[in-house]
């Protein structure tokens, strides 16, 4: 009896150490996958970002690189740490922080709603880019390899800026060849966002003057 209570006080703990084991090494993987994303994604560890995350929804794979799905994983990290149910203190929505006023121009009307649907997140997004492209399409095609401000413009950081400023705003930065500026209410300007998202392919985006979002 002796024997058979040792024996299973043996097995009990070498099946703790391994589950202690595991449970460390998957943490200690997955703060270094994170650490490895805000390298590639062009991110220090010191960003700001809208509002303080939780690194649970730090799960972007790690060879996006510069595709379009990239460019959108790396903007949603950048305004949300990637977390759909986010509300910022201005109001700001989801993964990608949408406010109202842009949602009702891509014909979202139910905020609520729309906070807690992934999948309309994601073709909001989408419309909305499209729609700025179209905005803005005039606007790529003059300066997309023109330097402003020591940065060279590229499609996918002015869509970016139109995002974080919306189309008007990048008109009138790049108009006046970087003289003025905007900046967002955490300080995040489009110079900011020009440079940060640059080089990305977003030719998978089309310009599109009526983009709504689809039923789900």
């Amino acid at each position: 009896m002796k024997k058979s209570l040792i024996s299973q006080l043996s097995v009990l703990f070498v099946v703790s150490g391994l589950l202690y084991f595991s449970l460390f090494r998957g943490s200690s993987i997955d703060s270094n996958l994170n650490r490895e994303f805000v390298h590639n994604a062009n991110f220090s560890e010191n960003d700001t970002f809208s509002q303080s995350g939780d690194e649970s929804f730090m799960t972007f794979s790690m060879d996006l690189g510069k595709s379009y799905v990239g460019f959108k994983e790396a903007l949603a990290f950048k305004e949300s740490q990637g977390n759909y149910f986010r509300v910022n203190d201005f109001g700001y929505l989801g993964k990608y922080q949408f406010g109202k006023e842009t949602l009702k121009l891509i014909g979202v009307y139910t905020p609520n709603q729309f906070l807690y649907n992934p999948e309309l997140q994601e073709k909001a997004f989408m419309a909305n880019m499209e729609r700025n492209k179209w905005v803005l399409r005039r606007d790529i095609e003059r300066f997309v390899g023109k330097k402003i401000n020591g940065i060279i413009v590229t499609e996918s950081g002015i869509l970016a800026a139109a995002h974080l400023a919306g189309p008007g705003s990048v008109k009138k930065y790049l108009r006046s060849y970087g003289q003025n500026g905007f900046a967002d209410a955490f300080g995040t300007s489009v110079c900011t966002y020009m440079k940060k998202f640059s080089g990305y392919d977003t030719s998978f985006i089309k310009p599109n003057k009526k983009a709504r979002v689809s039923k789900v």
